[in-house]
């Protein structure tokens, strides 16, 4: 055969070797506007050195192969042992390390911490989304344990710490740990007020034996777990380590590891536990309370997480479409596509705009932020989560047949996306827990709508959309059967209001058009002609910086 037949040509470069923070407009502008004058230097070296780390290819090949490898359950040793022990591929440990030594479970401490690490998060889990859920987990604990502070100055040292150390040994010879959670089980799912896992209460004050099952236990390799179980003061929560204090193992027997749709390189599991040593945290019968915290904290890691995998989307596109020429020109510049690529781009822009206003919200850690975040967080989590699968399918079918080819990495993200609409409850959940904090907590509305206000006049179409959304409020008839509804025109409005302050004119008059003026169709791609869609799409576009 001819060796000319195989020239290859209009073949994209891999989009390799950037600073993924840098080419992130959106991202920047918001660390610029989130972190004190004071921090703001040391924040963009900080996201410097991670970005440009997330966006080579050592870090782009440590992704790959953690996820084309997934972790191998061990129940027993080659003696009969039960050790129940899960093994994970080099590049998982790698990718690992680099979070915990970059700070991403760490925010509690540090001024402006939830948005240098929300920041973090959102750039490194580019790289790879399935090692965030122990970095979600871990980071989100601490609120947790704070309920108890003999308990947490044990712990949170180890929490926070920029060490990771795999293996299991007891939590004080380990310079860092890891936290998973264990919530659910095989009878209620998100209802856990329904669980059947028994804690029985040992002679010393706080200790517990805990028997039954948890449905889905994540990163089960972890150094500790909160988990909840039937106490007889009722639910309550509790702190269960792998390995006791002397050294010997706890009783933690998983059972399997999950078959996933995507998360594939990390260990989902379900466990019994016979007999297990806990420490309760908090009291008695006030689990859900105990643990609520952390859940919002790792619903925030949802909408961060959507944002990356939106982000990493887009980027690829875009960059596929500044090199691919078809029908006689470069495919960027085709006003079609270029429709397509600049809606994409609003939809991801919305989502980091959104995830990192939560994540300052934490950082004020006042009354009036905390209320807001009641709201604001489920309904992010409900809208941002929901939105990412099909703008990452839209993406995709950027790149044609490529896209649809593994090596192309798009099909990881499309696996992917499901995963943070489900984790930490799905979408009916979200939607009822912003109606729970509407009946309930009054000054959470009035700070939502505080929020959303101060952008109030600067464009007609969010104007209506205020309105139209006061109206719904104002509405309880058959509140519950219209809650989906409600929540998303909530989510809308307060990115339009996000955007129309602080993105470009082109940005937020595209957004208002679009998805508060309904000058939109029902696919991506169907923004109205008119609009700056060429700037939209050079602001997404990811130059090497």
């Amino acid at each position: 055969m001819a060796a000319t037949t195989h020239t290859v040509s209009n073949q994209v470069p891999p989009l390799v070797g950037y600073d993924v923070f840098a080419a992130d407009r959106a991202l920047t502008e918001a660390v610029e506007r989130h972190v004190a004058p004071e921090g703001l230097a040391g924040v963009r070296e900080e996201l410097h050195e991670l970005g440009r780390a997330a966006g080579s290819a050592q870090v782009q090949e440590w992704g790959r192969t953690a996820n084309e490898n997934p972790p191998q359950l061990r129940t027993h040793d080659r003696y009969g042992h039960r050790i129940d022990e899960v093994e994970f591929h080099p590049s998982w440990h790698r990718l690992l390390g680099h979070a915990v030594g970059a700070g991403l479970t760490d925010a509690w401490g540090r001024p402006g911490g939830h948005v240098r690490r929300a920041a973090g998060f959102l750039v490194w889990t580019q790289a790879e989304g399935g090692h965030g859920c122990p970095l979600s987990m871990t980071h989100a604990a601490v609120p947790a344990l704070r309920t108890d502070p003999v308990l947490a100055a044990e712990w949170e040292p180890r929490l926070t710490s920029s060490v990771y150390e795999q293996g299991l040994r007891p939590a004080a010879q380990k310079a860092g740990v890891l936290f998973g959670m264990g919530m659910t089980e095989k009878q209620g799912g998100t209802d856990v007020r329904s669980n059947t896992t028994r804690a029985e209460p040992l002679s010393a004050d706080g200790e517990y034996l805990l028997t039954g099952h948890k449905w889905f236990c994540s990163a089960p390799m972890s150094d500790g777990f909160l988990v909840l179980a039937q106490a007889p003061g009722g639910l309550t929560c509790f702190l269960l380590p792998r390995v006791l204090p002397d050294g010997t193992r706890n009783v933690f027997a998983i059972q399997r590891l999950k078959d996933k749709l995507g998360n594939r390189s990390n260990a989902s599991s379900e466990v019994e536990f016979d007999g297990t040593w806990a420490r309760r945290v908090g009291e008695e019968g006030r689990g859900v309370r105990t643990i609520v915290e952390m859940v919002a904290a790792t619903r925030l890691d949802c909408v961060t997480g959507s944002a990356a995998l939106m982000r990493q989307a887009v980027a690829q596109a875009v960059h596929h479409c500044t090199y691919r020429s078809a029908f006689g020109g470069v495919l960027i510049e085709k006003p079609l596509m270029r429709n397509v690529l600049a809606d994409l781009a609003l939809e991801s822009e919305a989502a980091t705009v959104l995830a990192l206003r939560l994540a300052a919200a934490y950082d004020a850690g006042t009354e009036a932020e905390a209320a807001f975040l009641r709201i604001a967080v489920p309904a992010a989590k409900y809208w941002v989560t929901k939105r990412c699968t099909p703008m990452v399918g839209e993406a995709l079918e950027c790149l044609g047949g490529n896209g649809y080819v593994e090596e192309s990495g798009m099909p990881r993200l499309l696996r992917e996306a499901p995963l943070n609409s489900i984790w930490e409850g799905s979408g009916n959940v979200q939607a009822l827990d912003v109606l729970r904090a509407l009946q309930r907590e009054p000054q959470a509305l009035n700070a939502f709508l505080q929020e959303v206000g101060r952008a109030r006049g600067a464009d007609h179409r969010l104007d209506g959309a205020i309105k139209g959304m006061l109206t719904e409020l104002a509405d309880l008839n058959g509140i519950e059967a219209r809650a989906r509804r409600l929540v998303e025109r909530m989510a809308l409005v307060l990115q339009g209001s996000l955007l129309v302050r602080w993105a470009p004119p082109e940005v937020a008059d595209a957004f208002c058009a679009s998805r508060l003026g309904g000058d939109w169709g029902a696919a991506f791609g169907t923004l109205p002609h008119s609009l700056d869609l060429a700037s939209i799409v050079e602001r997404a576009r990811p130059i090497a910086h």
